[in-house]
């Protein structure tokens, strides 16, 4: 059975683009029955939300932000949960906006109390 996401803290292990989601980016991620939501904010993004589904170790989801310069955005993203030797959560993302032009790839780990 795949971990549960439910009440894990992950963050980018890298900067995307200015106005993007970065570093200081937190989630924090909810799963029930196959759906998954997060909330998250930091760096550029002052509130986001994303939800979706989860089918064994592929999320399939929606986000939208809201970023400091006062702008929103919105993208499809779909992920890979890989389980790290220490135990971690990765998310290994293939992204796309839909509400700009744009689209990538991004990876995001579970924070440890002492990473916060």
């Amino acid at each position: 059975m795949p971990r549960s996401l439910d009440g894990l803290v992950l963050a980018p292990v890298a900067d995307q683009a200015p106005g993007q989601v970065g570093t200081r980016t937190r989630f924090t991620y909810h799963e029930q029955g196959g759906e998954i939501w997060a909330e998250y904010a930091g760096g550029d993004v002052v509130r986001g939300h994303l939800v979706g589904t989860r089918s064994g170790d592929r999320l399939d989801f929606r986000y939208v932000q809201l970023k400091n310069d006062g702008t929103t955005s919105s993208g499809h993203c779909v992920s890979a949960v890989v389980e790290l030797p220490d135990g971690r959560v990765r998310l290994e993302e293939s992204w796309q906006w839909e509400s700009q032009s744009g689209s990538g790839t991004s990876v995001v780990e579970q924070v440890t109390e002492h990473d916060s």
